[in-house]
């Protein structure tokens, strides 16, 4: 049997609207989903590094297969953790930050950036806490290191991603896609949070589980992309 692991969005928490809804939904189906807190208490020094550890460090034993599910900055580094780590079976990313510090640096100024590099520090605005907690510019320099061309590991991938993102557009998503046959890209009518179709979520990622896997997903066909209806 299978493990599942969700991991919540970039200053978001393990109680958001999307992991709860999935938590219920995986219920349902007699299926455990253990969301983390990739948190852990010590938002402000929060780095790409530091969440695949976490991950990792959560799967239940060395030979146990893995399914992992990542919300935005957490469906990025459910691909990370793939690419590094075998015992993934498939992953599963909801709006995924790919591109993330090409999208995000921009709606600061140049000033705003020269300033965090010098101070260390800049308030973001966490969601679960409702607040502003001061972000180390160690996530920054921690996520240069990461190319995306490097994600190459074949692992049988599905993404949900909604047309209307404003954070991260669709296009990060059909390029990833685009590369890598094994992924398959379903187009939502949807923003960032997907929070209007959380049910169509739920049950697009029931019937892709339900799927079998092809012994070699280099040669798997790569389903046609679909855009949901309104």
């Amino acid at each position: 049997m299978s493990e599942y692991l969700y991991l919540h969005g970039f200053a978001s928490g393990p109680q958001s609207r999307k992991a709860q809804y999935l938590c219920d939904r995986f219920r349902e189906n007699h299926r455990t989903l253990s969301i983390l807190d990739l948190n852990q208490g010590d938002f402000s020094h929060l780095t790409l590094t530091r969440q695949i550890h976490q991950t990792q460090a959560a799967f239940p034993n060395a030979t146990t297969p893995v399914v992992l599910i990542g919300s935005s900055f957490g469906g990025l580094t459910v691909t990370w953790v793939a690419e590094k780590y075998p015992q993934v079976e498939r992953i599963i990313c909801l709006a995924p930050a790919f591109g993330f510090l090409a999208h995000w640096l921009p709606t600061l100024t140049p000033s705003e950036l020269t300033q965090w590099q010098e101070t260390g520090y800049r308030p973001v605005y966490h969601h679960q806490e409702q607040r502003e907690i001061p972000l180390h510019y160690g996530f920054i320099e921690d996520l240069q290191q990461y190319s995306e061309q490097q994600l190459e590991r074949p692992v049988p991938t599905l993404i949900l991603h909604g047309i209307h993102d404003e954070v991260i557009p669709i296009t990060a998503s059909r390029d990833y896609c685009q590369a890598r046959p094994w992924a398959e890209l379903i187009e939502l009518d949807s923003d960032h949070s997907l929070g209007n179709v959380l049910p169509q979520i739920g049950q697009e990622i029931q019937q892709w589980l339900a799927k079998k896997v092809l012994a070699n997903c280099r040669e798997a066909p790569r389903s046609p992309d679909r855009e949901a209806p309104g």
